[in-house]
């Protein structure tokens, strides 16, 4: 089952009550669709978080914060990143591809996955779990 919010950037308040408070939070859509965004309002401190895209991770008092658009899950792989996905705390991972959501499943790791798609002002945010 997966919900649907159609809502602006700034309105992230109503679709974030949904999300989880730990696990796992996959977040996929095109670029410039508002990743960094919905990741900055579920941290809650958006002065402070920036895309981890050139560290691939950064980690806020417990929140684990990924951007794996340079290499996928295999990037994760690589650094030994991965193991962090068994840590107690909310995961927050943009760009999260086929990869990713498998181990997830093959793991046991459950995993809450938010699809959005651009709509001219707003984005359309579908919320689904695997």
């Amino acid at each position: 089952m997966s919900k649907r919010f159609k809502l602006g950037l700034n309105e992230l308040n109503s679709l974030i009550k949904e999300l989880p408070n730990s696990g796992i939070i996959a977040l996929r859509g095109n670029l410039a669709s508002g990743k960094t965004t919905l990741s900055k309002a579920i941290i809650n401190s958006s002065n402070l978080v920036t895309s981890p895209t050139f560290s691939i991770m950064q980690e806020y008092d417990g929140v684990y914060h990924y951007d794996i658009y340079s290499g996928g899950f295999k990037a994760l792989k690589q650094n030994g990143l991965y193991e962090n996905l068994y840590e107690d705390g909310l995961h927050i991972i943009e760009w999260a591809d086929d990869e990713l959501l498998e181990f997830t499943k093959t793991n046991g790791l459950d995993v809450c996955i938010v699809d959005i798609e651009i709509c001219g002002d707003e984005r359309i945010y579908e919320v689904s779990y695997a």
